[in-house]
């Protein structure tokens, strides 16, 4: 079964660790200090709990179609409640079920000081979070003459005993009124002297990181990402690694040696289609000169039908198309819906966008060479204009 390695690094910077099953089981006791290097290769997740002093907790209604649109506007919607500039601040959000957004705000110097701390020891950080997320919402954790207490999701202070009155009448006189699980690290059975709510149960424990891992379950936040994003797990998840990247290079060989083959093969059918085509030619056109067998047979073809359809002829039906074609092939989003050829006259039925539309194919129409023309009929329909466009040879 794969583990997980949580870790605590206290304010002061020491460290505690415990090995973890997947299903946050402890599979051995937690112990003080840097973790073996053996433990840390072992570890498929390094999830690292930090101060919950240094990390605010809120959240905000942001609407948002993607996570990085919900990143770019969590610090202005959190931005009154700050006390720094945002520029120093880092920020980490979790989408929630009821539309709001859970949000956890550190500084970014902080940040940087605790992954070098952890650094310092060959720890690099999967998860990052703040400890109170890992306590259970209405509960309060006292350890050592310190605080921590999550009241909601998304509210959760820390600080001295002595303090935790005061914060806690504050939260009172905002509304918060739930009964508060008190959970006591240590031996001391007295009742905590905490007044301003109501106390519902209090309970002793043995090991703060182990109750911190029964709570824990699998976090839903994590403070490190963007520019702060933990470098690729080293250990047995880098063999996975390699073994990818060389299953993707033989992808890209074996995709290189396909194409090669089909260049080939493209190669060989063009062939067989120039000599099928100089084929029909010569049995179309049987009168072909030396010079003409000797010219691509696309060109031969092209130069035939342009002498039997008028040569160099103003009017005809097949000249005035060739003439516009280019004009209705480069206009986008126009539909041809019927044309007229009566006395050396064209007219063509169009559907446009709208009327200027239309009116620039005429402008562009009588500004060739040889033709004239002009918009006869416009007729709105739905969201589009039909529009009969006259055009006729003209003297140059």
């Amino acid at each position: 079964m794969s583990e997980r390695l949580l870790i605590r690094l206290a304010s002061d910077g020491r460290l505690t660790w415990r090995r973890l099953a997947v299903d946050a089981r402890a599979s051995h006791a937690s112990a003080q200090g840097k973790p073996p290097a053996a433990v840390l290769a072992a570890a498929e997740e390094v999830i690292v709990l930090v101060p919950a002093e240094d990390v605010l907790l809120t959240q905000a209604k942001i609407g948002a179609r993607n996570r990085t649109q919900l990143l770019q506007a969590v610090p202005y919607a959190v931005e009154e409640n700050l006390l720094g500039n945002v520029e120093d601040l880092h920020f980490a959000a979790v989408p929630m079920a009821d539309g709001d957004t859970g949000i956890a705000v550190v500084a970014r110097a902080r940040l940087r000081e605790w992954i070098e701390r952890l650094a310092a020891d060959g720890i690099r950080a999967d998860v990052m979070l703040p400890e109170s997320l890992a306590l259970a919402p209405a509960s309060l954790l006292v350890e050592d003459g310190r605080v921590i207490a999550r009241l909601a999701p998304w509210t959760a202070f820390a600080c001295p005993l002595g303090d935790a009155t005061n914060w806690l009448a504050r939260v009172r006189d905002a509304g918060f009124d739930t009964p508060l699980d008190v959970h006591v690290v240590g031996e001391d059975t007295a009742p905590v002297p905490i007044q301003a709510v109501d106390l519902r149960t209090q309970v002793g424990v043995g090991d703060a990181l182990a109750f911190f891992a029964r709570q824990l379950g699998a976090p839903t936040l994590n403070l490190l990402h963007g520019e702060f994003a933990g470098r690729q797990r080293q250990a047995r998840g880098q063999r996975w690694w390699w073994r990818a990247a060389a299953l993707a290079a033989a992808v890209v060989v074996m995709a290189f040696a396909h194409r090669i083959v089909e260049v080939v093969q493209l190669g060989r059918s063009l062939d067989r289609i120039e000599a099928a085509s100089a084929a029909s030619l010569a049995e179309t056109f049987p009168d072909l000169g030396a010079a003409e067998r000797a010219r691509p047979p696309e060109l031969v073809m092209r130069a035939r039908l342009e002498g039997l359809r008028g040569g160099d002829a103003s009017s005809g039906l097949l000249r005035l198309l060739g003439r516009i074609a280019p004009i209705l092939g480069a206009t986008t989003r126009v539909q041809l819906r019927g044309l007229e050829f009566r006395n050396e006259m064209l007219e063509i039925n169009l559907r446009a966008p709208d009327v200027q539309t239309l009116d620039s194919i005429r402008e562009q129409v009588a500004a060739t060479p040889g033709l004239g023309a002009e918009l006869t009929a416009t007729n709105p329909i739905d969201n589009a204009t039909d529009g009969r466009l006259r055009i006729r040879a003209v003297a140059p």
